[in-house]
């Protein structure tokens, strides 16, 4: 089964409202190209910015790139002009940054707040009580240039579906919470990117309107 077809496969899994995002990490240009051309498929997404400027550079320019790994500060401004959505916002200071690259290249960044709800401490993000005194405070409100569309979160590497999907809950409350408290009248945060390519079925069943899927469509590294 190629590239094309695995895809299709999830797609006759996902509904139609939720997006795929073909994490095209590690994989060459030629197999994002050929993907591209033969499903109709826009929406890529890259761990590290270095591989991403590499393959922006030589790939068709109406793809949506998605930012999906950590982000250093000083490498934003590589991607802010043309970056489709940073999913992995982990920080008031990244945030700020991303603003001010966004001011000089003239844009709206979409950005996507990270929330920490594995079990395991490597992973990066958010917690509930950080990301509301954020968003309480003034200097949140002085950024101009970003739109937070909603939020993300990684599940514990583990084969514990229960886990799982009590960790895909809690995502998906911290979302509902912010939506009330934060962005009720924002039509544009509305976003939930939860689900890889071993969880993304469970993510489905939990409110997931993302979902990051690489070896599930590219095959394994």
């Amino acid at each position: 089964m190629n590239s094309t077809d695995r895809l299709n496969l999830i797609r006759s899994i996902v509904p139609s409202n939720v997006k795929i995002v073909a994490v095209s990490k590690t994989k060459p240009a030629a197999m994002i190209e050929d993907l591209y051309a033969k499903s109709g498929h826009r929406i890529f997404g890259e761990n590290r910015v270095q591989e991403l400027e590499a393959k922006h550079t030589v790939l068709p320019v109406d793809i949506d790139w998605h930012l999906i790994g950590h982000l250093q500060t000083n490498k934003i401004r590589f991607i802010s002009s043309y970056v489709g959505l940073i999913q992995s916002v982990d920080s008031f200071r990244l945030l700020h940054e991303i603003n001010k690259e966004a001011i000089k290249c003239k844009r709206i960044i979409p950005c996507l707040l990270q929330f920490h709800i594995a079990r395991e401490e490597t992973k990066s993000g958010f917690s509930i009580e950080e990301a509301s005194r954020m968003l309480d405070d003034n200097l949140f409100r002085e950024l101009s240039n970003i739109m937070i569309n909603g939020v993300m979160g990684i599940a514990t590497y583990t084969t514990d579906n229960k886990q799982i999907e009590t960790e895909f809950k809690t995502l998906y409350k911290y979302y509902n919470t912010l939506k009330s408290r934060y962005f009720e009248q924002i039509p544009g945060f509305c976003e939930v990117s939860m689900g890889m390519t071993n969880d993304y079925q469970i993510a489905l069943g939990e409110g997931s309107t993302i979902v990051r899927i690489g070896s599930g469509i590219f095959g394994e590294r």
